[in-house]
């Protein structure tokens, strides 16, 4: 996202944005302030010891886990890039954010976004080839194919983010300067704008949906495909292991993917901006807290790891002390 300082109605140069943050929860600011940031720092935490162990672990140096990873690292990016400004709405005076802060801010949370969006659809490929194709699944998913997938994201979200940026390019602000948001979004940005931002809206619109919508098939198609053949498994104990493989992707793509359409796939203006703080704090802050804890509490390897991980430091601490 690229935007210019531009002058204002007045004559002066416009170079920052004031962010209006809760304003209307004054009462609460304080107790939302410890809330949001016991659930940052749980989801740092959480999300990096997923990574870690991942890389660690060799049990883990598998495709799934290698999405995942990927997936944890744009969980942090994500909450990193929108939960400390929010927090200092929270408890400063200062309700200000630059240009260059609101460009930046921007463009990381719509880039790591639509990169997760497009890594989720593959993440259910990837559990669609593991049990509906387990004998060819390894010659498929080789480590080249995995890099490529993922390399794949990171361009289709960098071509999204650039088609976005190139209209938004010079876009003139001629006050006021208010975002009724917590961060730098889309929707209220263009709400400053002194032109016709129909074009843009349509554009941002278009993108949002065809990048939302499609990877959503993908992944209803996918995971559709693999009930069924979890459905004709013969075995009990077969059926309940093939499940547990995929239930927690099913369960973090229904949090992300709802929230997403609610907030980018609908017509602008046709619900309160409330609503959609509510959902982009649901969608940057509580979906990066509780991913971990879902990966970590339904995925049985996972668990082992964890298990196996703090007898080892149990081990060294003993000795340590004796």
């Amino acid at each position: 996202m690229i935007l210019n300082e531009k002058e204002n109605i007045s004559g002066t140069v416009v170079t920052e944005f004031v962010l209006v943050g809760f304003s209307s929860l004054q009462k609460m600011q304080l107790p939302l302030f410890c809330i949001f940031l016991v659930i940052y720092v749980l989801s740092i935490i959480g999300n990096g010891l997923i990574i870690l162990i991942i890389r660690l672990d060799a049990r883990l140096h598998t495709p799934m886990y290698y999405f995942l990873s990927n997936l944890a690292w744009l969980e942090m990016i994500i909450t990193t890039t929108v939960t400390p400004k929010m927090l200092s709405l929270l408890i400063t005076k200062k309700k200000t954010i630059s240009f260059f802060g609101c460009a930046v801010q921007l463009t990381l949370y719509f880039l790591c976004g639509t990169t997760e969006v497009l890594l989720l659809g593959i993440m259910s490929v990837d559990r669609y080839l593991a049990i509906c194709n387990p004998l060819r699944y390894t010659a498929i998913m080789s480590n080249q194919v995995c890099m490529l997938m993922m390399l794949s994201c990171w361009f289709g979200s960098f071509f999204c983010v650039a088609i976005s940026a190139v209209f938004k390019t010079g876009l003139p602000y001629c006050g006021p300067n208010v975002i009724d948001h917590f961060f730098c979004d889309t929707g209220p940005l263009l709400k400053l704008v002194c032109a016709d931002t129909t074009l843009i809206e349509t554009v941002e619109f278009s993108s949002s949906c065809f990048t939302l919508l499609s990877s959503v098939s993908v992944t209803a198609v996918s995971y559709l495909s693999i009930m069924f053949t979890v459905v004709r498994m013969p075995s009990a104990q077969g059926r309940r292991k093939a499940f547990s493989t995929f239930s927690s992707h099913i369960t973090v793509a229904t949090l992300y993917y709802g929230s997403s359409i609610f907030i980018y796939v609908r017509p602008h203006g046709s619900s309160s901006m409330d609503f959609n703080k509510v959902a982009t704090v649901f969608n940057s802050v509580v979906t990066p807290f509780l991913n971990p804890l879902i990966y970590s509490f339904r995925n049985k390897v996972v668990k082992d790891v964890l298990k196996d991980a703090v007898k080892k430091i149990g081990a060294i601490f003993r000795k340590t002390v004796d």
